[in-house]
């Protein structure tokens, strides 16, 4: 094994070389400013200053940003369009179903005129066959009010039982084979309102 004292010495002497030659090589390729003139020097600094900027946009990009602001300005425009749609459409909502009630009200109002009056027949008259003409009148004049407004009774009774339209509360035993799984009892009536069923019919089914 070499002594350490040579090899760090070794090592010294090689680090000082190559400093030495970095610093010729560095010489040898500076520029001195004496070999130029002050006139050259002078020439020099006007080119620099004189030189244009060379980012200067084109007409691809001014086309471009025209572009974008085109379709900037059409995005906003949009937008606004789109927010006043939505206030105009929930406004009008709101003022459908405060008055969607009211043709149905109206065409209501004769008849509770009729009930009106055979209330006050009920208690002023004794004659029963009287009363119930009455009564029976204003019950057909409400049904008929109803079926103006588009309001259809479901036919249940002897049909089959159907889940789309049918509740069953319960089923009994029947005798007569051609009944089972049939309505054989209605115990509310089952409605259409302009052909839309919103009411279920509660039904017996036959078993």
């Amino acid at each position: 094994m070499l002594p350490l004292q040579p090899i760090l010495k070794m090592e010294k002497n090689k680090k000082h070389t190559n400093e030495t030659e970095a610093e010729k090589n560095n010489g040898e390729n500076a520029i001195d400013a004496s070999d130029f003139s002050v006139e050259e020097i002078n020439s020099m600094d006007e080119i620099e200053r004189e030189s244009p900027d060379p980012v200067i946009p084109n007409e691809e990009t001014q086309k471009l940003k025209l572009e974008l602001d085109e379709q900037k300005d059409k995005y906003v425009r949009l937008f606004a369009e789109f927010d006043n749609y939505k206030r105009r459409t929930s406004r009008e909502r709101v003022e459908l179903m405060q008055t969607a009630s009211r043709e149905v009200i109206v065409s209501l109002l004769q008849v509770l005129d009729d009930s009106n009056r055979a209330e006050k027949q009920m208690q002023e008259s004794k004659d029963i066959d009287q009363i119930k003409e009455g009564v029976q009148l204003v019950f057909n004049k409400f049904r008929k009010t109803l079926q103006s407004q588009g309001l259809k009774a479901m036919e249940s009774l002897h049909t089959d039982f159907d889940v789309e339209k049918h509740e069953a509360i319960t089923e009994i035993h029947v005798d007569d084979k051609k009944l089972k799984g049939k309505v054989v009892d209605v115990i509310e009536e089952g409605y259409y309102l302009n052909d839309k069923l919103i009411r279920f019919a509660k039904v017996v089914v036959g078993k």
